[in-house]
């Protein structure tokens, strides 16, 4: 099946907002930079004849801005820090809140540790969040939603609030009503059928 999670909207719109910008340009080069066409096993241990490596768009000069230009107009008017599990979430928080600063936009930045620290204060947030902190929680590439999910829990652990979780693709087709069942909203720049592929979620 092809089709979007019902609820979703097609990538890069969601009622109210329209279209994002450059998110052409952003599909190309992910096509041409971060998918690979072969034979994979995925995290969650199925075969997949394509994979993403999202991070040689994200990580790539000319990516990193076509990405933070994307998170920035998807993000929420108040949300004051955008983060996520490590590694997927940290080279798009940084980017994004970067380039704001940049515009005079303040964002704060963080990463959640997979484990908490056994020194210093501690703790599984690394970076800046403080609790009232409006939040986007994010992730280069998305199949299950689980990551994202387990990043917003601890973002709430902190006494911060999870306004969206945003992925830059979503490869699954899972993660809006995963994210709907913990009252969360989520949206994806772009998904797996916008690169030509079948959605992929368990």
């Amino acid at each position: 099946m092809s089709g979007r999670p019902e609820g979703a909207g097609p990538a890069g719109s969601e009622p109210g907002l329209g279209a994002l910008p450059g998110l052409g340009a952003l599909r190309d080069h992910l096509l041409a930079h971060s998918i690979r066409r072969g034979d994979f096993v995925l995290k969650s241990g199925r075969r997949s004849s394509w994979f993403i490596d999202a991070k040689q768009t994200v990580c790539r000069p000319d990516g990193m801005l076509l990405v933070a230009e994307a998170v920035l107009a998807a993000l929420p008017a108040d949300a004051t820090a955008i983060g996520g599990l490590t590694m997927g979430a940290d080279p798009v928080a940084f980017i994004a809140a970067g380039v704001a600063a940049a515009r005079g936009r303040s964002l704060k930045a963080f990463s959640v540790r997979k484990e908490a620290k056994d020194h210093g204060p501690g703790g599984r947030i690394a970076g800046a969040l403080d609790p009232g902190d409006r939040v986007v929680v994010t992730e280069d590439a998305v199949t299950r939603g689980t990551s994202l999910l387990e990043a917003a829990r601890v973002v709430r652990d902190e006494g911060a609030e999870p306004v969206l979780l945003l992925a830059v693709v979503d490869r699954g087709g899972t993660c809006a009503a995963m994210a709907a069942a913990d009252g969360l909203a989520f949206r994806a720049l772009l998904s797996a059928p916008d690169l030509g592929f079948d959605y992929e979620g368990a």
